[in-house]
């Protein structure tokens, strides 16, 4: 899939005020993001609703996808590009919950959480899976308890098993990017990009 791609922003909203949601979105595409995950730990249904519209003006204004964290019914009635779950989304039939988000979202966009599990990304893909993400790569200060996969090794051959795209996370920053940005797909960055000037720290990525 052409759309996952490059330098993928996810959001905090500890490091993003929400009255500056779309000022720090936009600068953060300017700068060279090719797509936005909004991710929302602490609110509720309706306002994480009400925030997944505003974002969708802004990706709709660039022409770039907004995948929703956790949350396939805030994708669907915000009519954003796709949805990306974990372990804890899917519950216990990882599998059955898989194929009824896919029902609900059709052909949207559907990420997958692998963390640092290749068969686990293997399975997701026959399901149907967009892509899949694996992390932590490097020490995360937004997950500072996630174990670090830190293996160049792993994604090398993640690549060869794989034909859907590999999107790394966890710790990544302008220092270390360029340590695997040669074997992924994208890569997803937090507190790199919304720590500070996210146009600034967009440009410190050099993904074009």
């Amino acid at each position: 899939m052409e759309r996952i791609k490059g330098l993928y922003a996810i959001t905090d909203e500890n490091l993003i005020p929400d009255d500056k949601l779309e000022e720090m979105i936009e600068q953060a595409i300017l700068g060279g993001v090719n797509l936005v995950q909004l991710r929302d730990k602490y609110f509720g249904f309706e306002k994480r609703l009400e925030r997944a519209k505003r974002i969708k003006s802004i990706t709709d204004k660039y022409k770039i996808p907004l995948i929703i964290n956790d949350d396939p019914y805030v994708a669907l009635e915000s009519n954003a590009d796709g949805v990306h779950l974990g372990k804890e989304d899917l519950g216990n039939n990882e599998f059955d919950s898989f194929n009824k988000i896919r029902k609900i979202l059709k052909n949207k966009i559907i990420g997958i959480s692998c963390y640092d599990d290749l068969e686990r990304a293997i399975m997701f893909e026959k399901l149907g899976a967009d892509y899949v993400a694996f992390g932590a790569v490097f020490a995360s200060p937004t997950k500072p308890s996630e174990p670090v996969l830190n293996s160049i090794d792993f994604f090398k051959k993640a690549k060869k098993k794989l034909k859907i795209p590999v999107v790394a996370i966890g710790g990544i920053n302008e220092n270390n990017y360029k340590l695997i940005i040669d074997y992924v797909d994208a890569i997803a960055v937090v507190s790199a990009l919304f720590n500070g000037n996210p146009y600034i720290n967009a440009k410190k990525f050099c993904l074009e």
